[in-house]
């Protein structure tokens, strides 16, 4: 009983740590003039690319999208390029490329050029995009096969009751059809992953096991497992699909699952691969900085939040004038950064001390020496020869970090959402 309520703390504190992370992050402050970044331009970083069009859209996703049109998507992605020529102008180094949206396919034609001219810009050596199940035909992806190493494919459930709720089943077919769409596929791409969403309200333990079978039968050489987000811009669409939630089953939930792909390496608390890889969907877990670019884009460097304009004519105005189309940033206090960099890299499951301290200047013994206390005290990590590894319980507590981390992005985007109201439409 002592034990539980410990763990029932632990899970509050590393919550509340993470909201007061994001809420650094709320205190946005416009930028009524152009940003100088400082940086290392020595050193790579990950490129995150935003494509923010889908032709419907479905009630658990928060990420910021416009309904597709092709005209519009074309203009688009000239804009796009042309932002990828002024970070190269502005000196950064990237060796990986990060594609999130929206449906990052939804154009193959304008998707090819811009890979292309981000790998002959940069120094690319992987390539990591998404996709949804109707982009996945092998006569299409072919003509990635040099451009892309890792698809993630959203397939979210093969249950179709689950799918219907999720006005996916009209969109992209029953469960069997996605099978065998993602079996026809699997081996064009060095990599695939496919997407999971679990704790849907009403799910079984059945339900979520078959799931699980069904991905590892499909061939797939990732598997990623994520709870169902609810947050302020999907709370509505999804109480209409579903009613009221609850999270109450979300840890045996996740028990389960790591039961179920005890045959797959963790990548980090929420993703599984066959064999162990930094080639994953959490690219703020293996990347302390990254530039983001396209609209709605976030950037992380030097403790310093960058967004990118959202609306798609400011975002074209700004490219053409600027360096850059950033509007707005905020920037993290010290201690808030290293909360935050020490809860990402537990995220992965592992954690040099020694490393960490010269990537950050720190010393988390005296510097975090309370969340360090807690966190041994729940028993959710261990510390052996200054590696910090994770028990079952801290995995979990990982997966509810980067949940709140999340939930606390979306409120940036609902703020923004708020401001232009021509978003989404």
């Amino acid at each position: 009983m002592f034990e539980e309520i410990v763990k029932n703390a632990t899970i509050f504190s590393v919550k509340k740590i993470i909201k007061n992370s994001m809420n650094s992050y709320l205190h946005v402050k416009d930028y009524q003039e152009e940003v100088v970044r400082d940086f290392d331009k020595k050193k790579n970083y990950l490129l995150y690319m935003h494509i923010p069009f889908c032709h419907t859209f479905c009630p658990f996703c928060s990420f910021h999208k416009y309904k597709y049109d092709e005209e519009r998507a074309k203009s688009y992605f000239k804009y796009l390029r042309q932002e990828l020529r002024k970070v190269y102008n502005e000196g950064f180094h990237f060796d990986s490329l990060y594609i999130g949206g929206g449906t990052t396919l939804i154009n193959e034609k304008e998707l090819i050029h811009t890979i292309s001219l981000a790998k002959e810009l940069f120094d690319i050596k992987e390539v990591s995009c998404e996709s949804d199940p109707n982009h996945i035909a092998p006569s299409s992806l072919k003509q990635f096969s040099n451009l892309i190493d890792r698809l993630s494919i959203g397939v979210q459930s093969f249950d179709d009751e689950i799918l219907k709720k999720v006005a996916r089943f009209e969109k992209f077919g029953s469960g069997e059809v996605i099978e065998e769409k993602i079996k026809a596929m699997v081996d064009l791409i060095p990599n695939t992953n496919i997407d999971l969403i679990f704790n849907f309200p009403n799910q079984s333990e059945e339900l979520l096991v078959k799931d699980l079978k069904i991905a590892q039968t499909l061939g797939v050489s990732q598997i990623t497992t994520y709870p169902l987000m609810n947050s302020e811009l999907t709370r509505t669409s999804m109480n209409n699909a579903f009613g009221e939630q609850s999270n109450t089953k979300e840890y045996e939930f996740y028990k389960l699952i790591n039961q179920e792909l005890k045959s797959f390496d963790k990548n980090n608390a929420w993703s599984f691969s066959k064999k162990r890889t930094a080639l994953n969907d959490e690219y703020v877990g293996s990347h302390n900085e990254y530039i983001g670019i396209g609209s709605g884009a976030f950037s992380f460097l030097g403790g310093n939040l960058y967004i990118n304009a959202f609306e798609l004519d400011q975002y074209a105005s700004l490219i053409s004038q600027r360096p850059h189309a950033i509007i707005a940033g905020s920037h993290f206090a010290r201690r808030e950064q290293i909360k935050y960099h020490f809860l990402t890299w537990l995220f992965n499951g592992k954690l040099d001390i020694d490393k960490f301290n010269a990537t950050f200047e720190t010393y988390i013994q005296k510097t975090l020496a309370q969340e360090l206390y807690l966190l041994k005290r729940a028993h959710a990590i261990n510390i052996k020869e200054n590696i910090i590894t994770n028990t079952e319980f801290g995995n979990y507590l990982a997966l509810c970090m980067m949940k709140e981390f999340y939930s606390g992005m979306d409120k940036i985007r609902a703020m923004f959402r708020q401001n232009h109201l021509k978003l989404a439409v």
